[in-house]
């Protein structure tokens, strides 16, 4: 019997009240809670290590040189971090769980004023604008709330074209007057200090009573304007060749290889043991948050040394993954994976007053530092939404007045680390740093991986909201095309990957970027591109992209799939996990892919000076869903919309789908209605944003109930 399935009706609640039990007694209890219901699968292949691995209680004090503050079961470490590429060493007071800043002193942009004007003349705008806007949201004229968003706009643009450096406060006052947000919350969203000077470059750069109006509005609130719908895209000359006739994919070779999927580590070194777990706001297991109805230091679910499933990743379980990989891999020093990929977000989810560049600098370097120690094999890595300062921030090259190039320090950073590892070359860095950390590189086995900056089709990357008719301001999509037709021509097989998702329920990313990808993936498949990779929902999930804009959704018509990776972290409500492919070396296609994971609901009951945590295979997909598919055949988009066929007839097949989504999470909410498993169906088989949002809404995370939108 392979490794069994819990449950997963046990409600935070409950663990509450087990981890407030005696060690022996909440274990019984925990065990009948989370084993009530056992589901087997198969066990894993020969070829792959145990079934199950628990990591030694020592912390592995050689993966890093020295600590400010050792590792203990009480603390997490501290380690001395020395940064070669910048010829730092980052300060203890930048991590420290007890001295969390308050405040983000980096550099602010704001664009060129097109006026000298006075102070006394820009604070008389500021008051002039507050008492328009005002008039704007209150007036009873019976236009639209669209309509006096938009004017509300054109008024602060007035202001960020002659006062850019008042906008910031100009914003929070609105915010803090109508009440939109806390004010707090205002204030963290609208300082000039975290998304208050990006706000002002999108003021000054956009058509506010156009399209990109709307798309403000609509981000600002659901009910100012409606989401505007997919713009035309006149595909005229975008290719430089048109597709060749009666392509198809090259043979396989045989020859399989192992090559592992990571994603979303999301380390928070700022992790507090025995802190709050069970938040009300913000990250948890830090020391300044409580719980609902306590006041600090009133502690109701104490922060485990492994992790919660309100917290991000600490040392202690960051490094237990990836102690767990090679055992149940099957790989060691001498016999690696071939490759691993990353698929981005490596800090926490700290909010905005608490980042800094610097943040950020010493959590690319840990992790990559990790990487390097642990993965004994060339890794690929794409920069996620949370792997910049503001956090989800990304300007376009041709940003005026040198603000195209205010995040050139993370794109050279990052691309002297991957360099410093060994893991490209010094002319692929280079095109890192000129392509906002995105590169082409061919590897040893002459598979093709291109890598994008997914920010820029990014819903949160407020300097998207301008020029919205252009699906590719960034030039980001002219280098994947640039990139595809040179493999195309060489006759090269590529691997796109990126960390925002194209599709699935169409909530994160934007519609005209990503149905330019979806036309490019089109273009391109099945002969030239063998795979797309995501990461960014924390849950493991998939999409099949189909020719002719999913027009003909069939098998005949199914190109390519996009693999969203599971998380290592358990924010929220997951379980911590990885994944791993068997792939052929002539074709690139996927043949197995596997996914272990480890169960948090355990970890408040490890006795952590006698053991850690435990990672346990969890399914192999080809046996998970068994559709009748030819062993020698890959798991291609083809396979996987005969799965969905087979959950359009098995409504269990979607029940299991869903509960591989949260890693077998005791949290996960049951997908057993027929309106889930529809919605869930569609998600598939959606590729890009405008597809995702026709379906059935609600249904597009476990991490919490589901909340079907009202028909």
């Amino acid at each position: 019997m392979g490794p069994l399935r819990y449950s997963r009706s046990v409600s935070l609640t409950l663990l509450v009240l087990l981890a407030k039990m005696p060690f022996q007694q909440g274990m019984i209890a925990a065990s009948l809670c989370i084993f009530q219901v056992a589901l087997t699968q198969s066990t894993p292949e020969a070829s792959l290590g145990p079934s199950a691995y628990t990591v030694n209680a020592a912390f592995p004090t050689s993966a890093f040189p020295s600590y400010y503050v050792p590792p203990a079961t009480t603390q997490e470490p501290q380690p001395i971090l020395h940064d070669p590429t910048l010829n730092i060493t980052y300060p203890l007071n930048l991590t420290d769980p007890d001295t969390l800043p308050k405040v983000d002193n980096d550099p602010i942009f704001y664009p060129k004023p097109i006026a000298n004007v006075s102070s006394a003349t820009a604070a008389s705008l500021v008051q002039a604008a507050i008492s328009n806007i005002t008039g704007i949201i209150e007036a009873s004229n019976g236009a639209s709330n669209c309509t006096r968003c938009q004017a509300a706009l054109a008024v602060a643009k007035s202001v960020a074209q002659i006062a850019p450096t008042r906008v910031p406060d100009l914003l929070v006052t609105l915010c803090k007057q109508f009440k939109f947000s806390s004010n707090a919350t205002c204030q963290n969203n609208y300082a000039a200090t975290s998304f208050g000077a990006i706000w002002t470059q999108v003021l000054v750069f956009a058509d506010v009573t156009g399209l990109d109006g709307r798309y403000i509005c609509n981000d600002l609130s659901k009910t100012f304007c409606p989401v505007p719908t997919v713009s035309h895209l006149d595909t005229t000359g975008l290719f430089p060749k048109p597709k060749p006739v009666n392509v198809s994919a090259p043979k396989a070779s045989g020859e399989r290889v192992k090559v592992l999927h990571l994603s979303d580590f999301h380390l928070d070194p700022r992790y507090a043991v025995a802190s709050e777990a069970n938040c009300t706001s913000g990250l948890c297991c830090r020391t300044n948050v409580h719980a609902s109805g306590l006041t600090l230091p009133e502690i109701e679910l104490p922060a485990p040394l492994y992790g919660a499933f309100q917290c991000d990743t600490p040392y202690y379980l960051g490094l237990a993954a990836l102690q767990s990989i090679g055992p149940l891999t099957g790989t060691t020093k001498d016999s690696p994976f071939a490759w691993t990929i990353y698929t981005g977000d490596l800090v926490s989810h700290d909010s905005q007053n608490q980042l800094s560049r610097a943040y950020v600098d010493y959590t690319e370097y840990s992790v990559y530092s990790m990487f390097r120690e642990y993965i004994r094999s060339p890794v690929f890595p794409v920069l996620g939404n949370h792997d910049s300062n503001p956090e989800a921030i990304d300007a376009p090259h041709s940003e005026p007045n040198g603000l195209g190039q205010q995040f050139s320090w993370n794109y050279d950073h990052v691309a002297a680390l991957w360099q410093q590892n060994g893991w490209i070359d010094s002319t692929t860095a280079q095109e890192a740093r000129l392509h906002y950390g995105a590169y082409s590189v061919k590897n040893q086995y002459g598979l093709r991986i291109i890598t994008l900056n997914t920010d820029f089709w990014y819903r949160s990357n407020f300097l998207n909201y301008y020029n919205m008719s252009n699906p590719d301001v960034s030039g980001m999509q002219a280098f994947l095309i640039q990139e595809l037709q040179a493999a195309e021509d060489a006759g090269e097989r590529v691997w796109i990957m990126g960390h925002v998702l194209t599709g699935w329920d169409g909530s994160n990313p934007l519609p005209n970027p990503t149905d330019l990808f979806y036309q490019i993936v089109d273009r391109y498949s099945p002969h030239v591109i063998a795979n797309v990779f995501f990461g960014h929902t924390h849950e493991d999930q998939f999409m099949i992209y189909y020719a002719h804009n999913a027009s003909d959704i069939s098998s005949a018509h199914a190109l390519t799939t996009g693999w969203i990776g599971p998380s290592v972290t358990p924010l929220t409500n997951l379980n911590s996990g990885f994944r791993m492919y068997e792939v052929d070396t002539g074709s690139f296609d996927i043949y197995g892919a596997y996914t272990w994971y480890s169960d948090v609901a355990s970890f408040p009951h490890l006795n952590t000076s006698s053991t850690g945590p435990t990672y346990r295979f969890e399914y192999s997909t080809r046996e998970a869903y068994e559709v009748g598919w030819p062993d020698d055949a890959p798991l291609n988009a083809t396979y996987w919309h005969a799965v969905t066929e087979a959950m359009e007839k098995d409504i269990g097949l979607v029940s299991k789908f869903n509960t591989f989504e949260g890693k077998s999470s005791v949290m996960t909410p049951n997908c057993t209605s027929e309106a889930c498993a529809k919605a869930k169906i569609c998600y598939m088989r959606s590729g890009s944003a405008p597809l995702g949002r026709q379906c059935p809404q609600g249904y597009g995370s476990v991490q919490q109930a589901f909340t079907p939108a009202s028909t």
